[in-house]
C-alpha cells in the first residue's frame, strides 16, 4: 500500500499511517533552503522564516541591480566622454538634441571596447548640437 516506508507512522494500533502533504511541504522547504547557515537549512520552522525573507531580498535586490547596472554604465560613459572634453551632463542634453538615440548601455560599451566608434558617435552629438543651435 505504502511505496516509501521512511515517510510511514506506525499507530498504536498496529495501522500504517503516511504522512503526505506536510511532509512533502516541509521537505521542499528544507530543499530550497539549503545553503542557509545554522539551524535555517535543517529545521522547518526556522527554514521557512528564513526562505520568506530570502524572497524579500531576491525581490528587492532585483530592483538594486537595475539601479547598480545604471550607475555602472553613467560611471563608464562619463569617463569615456570625458576623454572627449566633455562632461556626461553635457553628452547626455546634446544627445537628447541631436535625436541620436542610443542607451546608456550601448554607450558605455562602446566608450570601453570600441573607443574610436564611440569618437565618431561623440563627433556625430557634437556636430549635430551645433547645428541644431544654429
Amino acid at each position: 500500500l505504502i511505496s516509501d516506508a521512511s515517510t510511514a507512522i506506525i499507530k498504536p494500533n498496529g495501522l500504517l499511517q503516511a504522512r503526505g502533504f506536510a511532509s512533502k511541504k516541509h521537505k521542499r522547504v528544507i530543499k530550497q533552503s539549503k545553503g542557509f547557515r545554522g539551524r535555517a537549512n535543517r529545521c522547518y520552522r526556522v527554514a521557512i522564516r528564513r526562505l520568506e525573507k530570502s524572497w524579500q531580498y531576491a525581490y528587492r535586490d532585483r530592483k538594486v541591480k537595475k539601479r547598480e547596472f545604471r550607475k555602472l554604465w553613467i560611471m563608464r560613459l562619463n569617463a569615456g566622454v570625458r576623454q572627449q572634453g566633455l562632461s556626461y551632463s553635457n553628452f547626455i542634453a546634446m544627445q537628447n538634441k541631436s535625436g541620436i538615440t542610443l542607451d546608456r548601455k550601448i554607450l558605455s560599451n562602446l566608450a570601453m571596447y570600441e573607443p574610436f566608434s564611440f569618437k565618431a558617435v561623440v563627433d556625430v552629438v557634437k556636430k549635430s548640437s551645433v547645428s541644431a543651435r544654429m
